[in-house]
């Protein structure tokens, strides 16, 4: 236990020291949150900008965090070696992932209260109930947990150069597929079917779902949510290699 406490006051050490995690998983929501605020998007006719994209960037947040920004970051350490020195070490693979799973989601705390904020000060008013506050913090956990594992996956087994192109080319793809800015609804139906089998739709529609104005998430996005947040972990431990050669 004491080797686990150690490594992830370390990996939230790291993470807030590296500017440019910093900027991917702070900077850059806050920057698509000012400007999608203030635009229509195609599917959000009848409701006001800020009440459509605030889940939805919530929900970016997380997929940045948890994929993209452990993924990378985690997948350079082991190209210079430094998982290398840590398996060497009581540590283990199981508990050093779990440090920075959960490093991961204590930096996606603070920035979801920052999003949230910064939302209310833009006139977003979900009006959510005691109920909807749990269920969303259940589904950012399992997106936590599923892109998390996604991005560990993806370091545990690619050089660090092919990893970061890897991560991004992923993010950019969720992005667009994941319901995040243009809703689910505004799709072509053939690929709205492939989308609300990929987390970031599952997660994206949940919390639409409990913060916005959609009355009810597609079928099955909980079920997906939680069956890529019980699959990523397992890969990621099973397939890890601490040594890039």
């Amino acid at each position: 236990m004491r080797a686990f406490t150690k490594q992830l006051g370390t990996e939230l050490s790291m993470t807030l020291r590296r500017g440019e995690s910093v900027l991917l998983t702070i900077g850059i929501p806050v920057i698509l949150l000012l400007f999608f605020a203030k635009i229509k998007v195609s599917g959000t006719e009848g409701t006001h900008p800020i009440t459509t994209v605030a889940p939805g960037i919530i929900a970016l947040a997380i997929m940045s965090t948890s994929m993209v920004s452990l993924g990378i970051s985690t997948g350079f350490e082991r190209s210079y070696g430094v998982l290398k020195r840590l398996g060497t070490t009581p540590l283990g693979t199981s508990r050093l992932l779990g440090a920075k799973l959960l490093g991961v989601i204590v930096i996606e705390m603070i920035q979801v209260f920052v999003l949230t904020m910064i939302a209310i000060g833009l006139g977003w008013n979900p009006g959510v109930t005691p109920l909807n506050i749990l269920a969303s913090i259940a589904a950012a956990l399992l997106g936590s947990i599923a892109f998390g594992g996604l991005g560990l996956a993806m370091a545990g087994r690619l050089r660090g150069e092919v990893n970061l192109a890897a991560a991004n080319g992923l993010y950019l793809l969720l992005l667009l597929l994941g319901g995040m800015v243009v809703p689910l609804s505004a799709l072509p139906q053939s690929i709205r079917v492939i989308s609300e089998f990929l987390p970031a739709a599952a997660l994206s529609s949940v919390l639409h779902q409990n913060l916005g104005p959609v009355s009810a998430c597609y079928s099955g996005a909980w079920i997906v949510l939680a069956a890529w947040a019980l699959l990523t972990p397992l890969v990621a431990t099973a397939s890890f290699k601490f040594d890039a050669n």
